[in-house]
């Protein structure tokens, strides 16, 4: 009998590929799991929240989660497997910038995601290091995701910063142009991951062993096809989105190399996101990589497969 385990997606977006691909692929499935991945809030509440409550098994999410919850709580939630290895956010304008800098955004209002700090820490990492101060340029964090999309359809702001499909819908309306892929300009970095709690680590290794084993099946076949195959696979998690626009959507994500080839969550790509976070303020302290990253079942399943081939 399949063990069933719930998966939170903390925004819908193909962004998030990986699981859709993973679940419509039957990845999962093979290895004996039925996976629901379900969008937040779960029973209204938030990640860290459903995930210490029981409510969820497993969850999407960025380092800088335990970070906080570390740093406020002293508990621990602990990553295990990397998904995505790139910012999956980009920045359009009003108008064509063929020739844009960074400096473009200086004395200008860029709208940013409001939902999770990681964008906005990783685009102040990115100003300072184009020599900009980040002071010099107004971010507004205020709104969430419909409210600002809405508000720069209207004319509010100069630039917008969002993931996936609703840059490429922004882009097919003529209501906005594409200036930067935050993914190129931040560079790699583990910005999402796997995460669970050390109780469930501790307690269901076997699952654990083979939803990492599926996870890596899924990262295998999504370097193996392009744009054309993921989108037709990832369809039906994503109903609400045009099949073109799609398609755009996982190419670009496919062009900056978003998703990891392996779920090695690696040591000094965790230290360039904890320099991230300390340097725009939202941490204060660091925290051990070993007691937030958990390699072991990532490092069986790469080894597995490496000794089969």
């Amino acid at each position: 009998m399949s063990r069933r385990l719930t998966v939170l997606m903390p925004f819908h977006t193909p962004f998030y590929a990986p699981l859709a691909a993973g679940v419509a692929l039957g990845h999962f499935a093979d290895a004996d799991l039925d996976v629901t991945a379900v969008p937040a809030p779960v029973f209204g509440k938030a990640t860290m929240p459903a995930l210490l409550d029981g409510d969820i098994q497993i969850s999407l999410g960025g380092l800088m989660r335990s970070f906080d919850l570390a740093a406020r709580t002293g508990r621990i939630v602990v990553h295990f497997a990397e998904v995505c290895s790139r910012n999956g956010f980009f920045l359009l304008g009003r108008a064509p910038r063929p020739d844009f800098t960074w400096r473009d955004l200086v004395g200008r209002t860029v709208i940013s995601f409001a939902e999770a700090p990681t964008p906005w820490q990783c685009m102040l990492t990115v100003l300072r290091r184009n020599g900009i101060d980040p002071e010099r340029v107004r971010i507004e964090r205020e709104l969430p995701a419909p409210e600002a999309i809405a508000a720069f359809r209207a004319g509010h702001g100069d630039f917008l910063e969002q993931p996936q499909p609703a840059i490429e819908r922004l882009i097919a309306d003529g209501a906005g142009h594409l200036v930067a892929s935050m993914g190129e300009a931040t560079g790699s970095v583990p910005f999402t991951s796997y995460m669970t709690t050390p109780e469930f680590l501790e307690r269901e290794p076997e699952i654990m062993l083979r939803f990492t084993r599926a996870v890596y099946r899924t990262q295998r076949w999504l370097a193996a096809h392009g744009a054309p195959e993921i989108a037709k696979t990832i369809a039906s998690a994503f109903a609400d989105t045009e099949p073109a626009l799609l398609e755009r959507a996982v190419a670009r994500y496919l062009a900056q190399g978003t998703w990891a080839r392996d779920p090695l969550l690696r040591r000094e790509g965790y230290h360039y996101l904890e320099e991230i976070l300390l340097a725009g303020g939202f941490i204060t302290r660091r925290q051990r990589y070993e007691d937030l990253v958990d390699t072991a079942f990532a490092r069986r399943v790469i080894d597995t497969v490496s000794l089969a081939g």
